[in-house]
């Protein structure tokens, strides 16, 4: 699997975060995420692209205006990605910011996205 696979399917993943219409998210999701892929942060967790379409639409009423973007390019090796994201607001100032790990199933899919918020923390 090359780096282009886990930017494209990232891409399509970030852009599903942006998507205000549900069939339209759906249908991003249906190209990246896997039939059962496991979206996980500190804040929920759900399984499936029905599910995480839900969330992100949930995610949409409770921060109008706000949106989620890529603030670096993808990361890949082995099936492994990473990335760093900001929450921006609607008054268009960063509200928070963080990282995800995910892994692609064989057909290049999201299989897993782990997110977490915030730098990590001082060491000690």
């Amino acid at each position: 699997m090359t780096a282009a696979i886990g930017q494209e399917t990232v891409g399509r993943y970030a852009a599903a975060w942006v998507e205000p219409d549900a069939t339209a998210r759906r249908a991003l999701l249906d190209s990246c995420w896997a039939d059962d892929g496991e979206y996980c942060d500190p804040a929920s967790r759900v399984t499936g692209r029905q599910a995480l379409s839900d969330l992100i639409g949930a995610f949409q009423d409770r921060q109008p205006g706000a949106r989620i973007e890529p603030t670096s390019g993808v990361d890949e090796h082995d099936g492994f990605v990473r990335f760093t994201w900001r929450m921006v607001a609607a008054d268009g100032s960063t509200a928070s910011e963080g990282i995800d790990f995910g892994e692609l199933d064989g057909a290049g899919r999201l299989r897993r996205i782990v997110g977490f918020f915030g730098r990590p923390p001082e060491p000690g």
